[in-house]
């Protein structure tokens, strides 16, 4: 990989200076336990229970788990004194939305959108409804049917050690659930959309994805800027995705992160996979200011597989911080994880994986791979792959890395056909990324996803750099 470095001219302005870099557990955001209670007295008692147990694991809990990455923390980005998450009122517990959810586009199976916390938009296709299908907000799924809530949240399968993962169990303030009954297949994709990036505001969610016996879908989660948002201060969302996949369900699910530049992002994302059942994770990181992302894959039932590729693709001081635990329990099951970042400016990234390989899980197929690509002198990705198997008899199990810039034979080869330099660059740069794009289940989201790569690629190469070119 080649990189070429240009001097900044004489009026560029000089890099802002950072600061001071506070310690690994030191969290500036105060979740308020009056606000907790408050929320808590609105509810169930074992919901109440529940966030109070995700509260008291809080406070009690590091921000990063595994002594092998406390090294590879950094919450200076993160300037969360302000920043405070709504007290509730009477009807945050129900979220009343009209009994029969609007009928969504015909492109779509299901829809939900959500503007700063608030409830925008509830649909179902016609075939979606017919077919038993639900998506609802999970307050409003507390009130309707507690029994059904109690199931899908109690116990909590959010990761008990991630004190991120229990801020969001604590404090949710916003979620929805999406169930599909055993058989069904979808052929539409079920979209969600979180706009959000008031200064000052915390918005806390939960998404609960339920897939029975048999069935089919795919869902896209868009986490956007809210619409006239102005800079002027920090944001926070939290947000937890639990999937569970009855056996032999398969479950394509992509994520596209597009948040504005005062944006902190905390995502965790757990699976549970039965016997035969598929999954398939896309995530892209595009936007915020400071990123912590987290996946667990539990893959329990034999012959299940999962196959998660997540991109980076960062500018300016931007931090992604990505984490991923696999865990093989059954028999004969399949994981291959990818993760790469494409890193501009003074931007970084931590990639960070762990596959576990337990003592029931014969015949194990396991690849876990992560790859930085350095744009500039100043960026830097961190790539740390891991395997712990406590079971020899695997089909595979291996790990791969690599932290570079841009291969110079690529350039030259492109170059050689005639293509200008930074067109190569750019064709390069994108291509290493496609592998997210071309798994997004509904085309305009593709689409948008491509457009603004390219656009984010041309704000690089127009922006002074003082740590070189972007490539």
């Amino acid at each position: 990989m080649t990189e070429v470095v240009t001097e900044p001219s004489a009026a560029a302005p000089s890099a802002r200076p950072r600061p001071a870099r506070r310690g690994v557990g030191e969290l500036t955001y105060r979740l308020d336990p009056e606000v907790v209670e408050a929320r808590a007295a609105l509810e169930p008692a074992w919901l109440a229970e529940d966030r109070r147990a995700g509260l008291e694991a809080f406070e009690r809990l590091p921000i990063e788990p595994n002594q092998l990455y406390t090294g590879y923390v950094d919450l200076r980005g993160a300037d969360l004194a302000g920043v405070r998450a709504d007290a509730p009122d009477a009807t945050i517990a129900t979220d009343a939305i009209p009994n029969s959810p609007a009928t969504a586009p015909e492109s779509l199976g299901a829809w939900a959108s959500f503007v700063e916390g608030t409830v925008a938009e509830v649909a179902l296709s016609d075939d979606s409804r017919r077919s038993g299908v639900t998506i609802e907000p999970l307050g409003a799924l507390v009130a309707r049917d507690p029994e059904t809530a109690r199931r899908l949240l109690v116990p909590s399968s959010l990761p008990a050690d991630d004190r991120l993962a229990q801020l969001s169990r604590a404090a949710w303030n916003q979620g929805v659930v999406v169930r599909v009954p055993d058989g069904v297949v979808l052929d539409a994709p079920i979209v969600v959309r979180w706009a959000v990036g008031e200064a000052g505001r915390a918005i806390h969610t939960r998404t609960i994805v339920e897939l029975g016996r048999g069935a089919e879908a795919a869902l896209v989660e868009e986490l956007v800027a809210s619409p006239g948002l102005l800079a002027g201060g920090q944001a926070l969302f939290t947000g937890s995705t639990e999937v569970s996949l009855g056996d032999h369900a398969r479950l394509g699910l992509a994520s596209l992160q597009e948040t504005g530049p005062d944006q902190v992002v905390f995502q965790q994302r757990r699976a549970e996979l039965g016997e035969g059942a598929e999954l398939h994770w896309a995530l892209a990181q595009l936007g915020g200011r400071l990123v912590r992302s987290r996946v667990d894959n539990v893959l329990r039932g034999d012959r299940s597989s999962v196959e998660q590729v997540e991109i980076v693709f960062a500018s300016g001081d931007q931090l992604h911080d990505l984490t991923s635990y696999t865990r093989h329990v059954g028999q004969d099951t399949t994981g291959q994880l990818l993760s790469k970042g494409a890193l501009m400016d003074r931007a970084r990234s931590f990639m960070k994986g762990l596959i576990t390989i337990e003592k029931s899980a014969h015949g194990t197929d396991s690849y876990l791979g992560e790859f930085g690509m350095n744009l500039s002198k100043t960026a830097r990705a961190v790539a740390i792959p891991s395997l712990e198997i406590d079971q020899p008899d695997c089909r595979r199990a291996a790990h791969s890395s690599s932290v570079g810039p841009i291969d110079e034979t690529q350039l030259f080869y492109l170059e050689s056909r005639g293509i200008p330099p930074d067109e190569a660059r750019k064709f390069i740069v994108l291509g290493f990324l496609e592998p997210v794009v071309a798994r997004v289940p509904l085309e305009d989201a593709r689409d948008r996803l491509r457009a603004a790569l390219e656009a984010k690629w041309a704000a690089g190469l127009a922006a002074p750099r003082s740590g070189g070119a972007a490539a």
